[in-house]
């Protein structure tokens, strides 16, 4: 099927046009959109108009010459203005692994950001492990170029295994630092404090994200294990639904239905399909139903409007809320084009 026939009109040449603000779409429509190389001309030049206007230079000019933001230590704290979500936003932004203050902000993340067990930390100890931060995190740092980091590979290691519950000991076992915590990740299958410790859709969302982006031949086998499981987890409810386990509220979080971009530690029904599709399951029928509610979600010409945001809370605005969206639309073409595309 083309997926012209399920749109209401043709937002292409809106993603492909020159824009100032947000010049990481026409890179990302180049390459996802229109199968374009990296090496091409017009998407090397799309991608040097990312470091030059738009959010991008504005995160990057509030970064401390030693790589952080803000202030020193693993990063998480101040939520949005600091360390560790600059690097996420940089990672879905589109920045260029090859700029030297870039480097420098993913280093300084694999140097304060983990803890003695290897996987990524709020707190710097290993109680501070949430699969939200860690898949956040991995995922970016795998998008500017840091794949072959071994301190990311034990990072992506740690966070498999704790999915799967391989060599990790139970909370209450207090004389391993190779275990789970209350006051966080507390059991295997995606097991959170934050979720009244059930398993947290939103931190299987972000992990399966991380784990989706690791070239083949780095997957180890318990990577392997925690994919499968996740997506059993995921597919496992109905997305259009997203009657995930829910341990404080009696329905889900609203923010599961409003689309936005860049993406925090919340997630959304449409990050729950592209995670899906980039791991080869785009066409589940089991998807049906949330793809149904992405398409009717587009305008009268075949856009979709920003409905979350952290703008006013970070160092650059990214587009405006209840106005058609360049990401969103981005977002959902690329769920619909590996869903319905011959």
């Amino acid at each position: 099927m083309d997926i012209r026939e399920l749109l209401k009109g043709n937002p292409l040449p809106w993603l492909l046009e020159p824009d100032p603000a947000q010049p990481g779409i026409r890179y990302f429509a180049l390459k996802d959109l229109l199968g374009r190389g990296e090496e091409e001309r017009e998407v090397q030049e799309a991608l040097r108009a990312i470091m030059f206007t738009g959010p991008v230079p504005a995160i990057l000019a509030a970064q401390e010459p030693q790589g952080f933001w803000v202030k020193p230590g693993p990063g998480y704290d101040p939520k949005y203005t600091g360390t560790v979500c600059q690097v996420t936003f940089l990672g879905q932004l589109g920045a260029d692994a090859a700029d030297r203050r870039v480097r420098a902000g993913c280093d300084y993340i694999l140097t304060h950001a983990i803890a003695s067990h290897g996987g990524f930390s709020a707190t710097g100890a290993p109680s501070g492990f949430i699969h939200c931060l860690g898949g956040n995190l991995a995922a970016a740092l795998i998008d500017l170029g840091q794949v072959g980091d071994q301190r990311l590979q034990r990072a992506l290691e740690w966070q498999a295994r704790a999915i799967v519950g391989e060599r990790i000991a139970g909370a209450d076992c207090k004389d391993t630092k190779e275990r789970y915590y209350k006051s966080g990740t507390c059991g295997p299958l995606f097991a959170c404090a934050a979720n009244a410790g059930l398993a947290c859709a939103w931190g299987a969302v972000k992990a399966m994200r991380a784990l989706s982006k690791v070239p083949p031949k780095l997957l180890t086998p318990v990577m392997r294990s925690a994919i499968a499981m996740g997506v059993g987890f995921l597919l496992g409810r109905d997305l259009a639904l997203t009657d995930y386990p829910s341990g404080y509220s009696s329905k889900p979080s609203s923010s599961w239905f409003r689309f936005g971009y860049p993406i925090g530690y919340v997630t959304d029904v449409l990050e729950n399909l592209e995670v899906l599709a980039v791991l080869g399951y785009a066409k589940d029928q089991r998807l049906a139903g949330a793809l149904n509610l992405v398409l009717g979600k587009q305008d009268d010409r075949g856009r979709w409007r920003l409905e979350y945001t952290y703008n006013g809370k970070t160092w650059a605005d990214v587009e405006e809320k209840g106005k058609p969206s360049k990401w969103v639309t981005l977002r959902a073409l690329r769920v619909l084009r590996a869903a319905y595309q011959a």
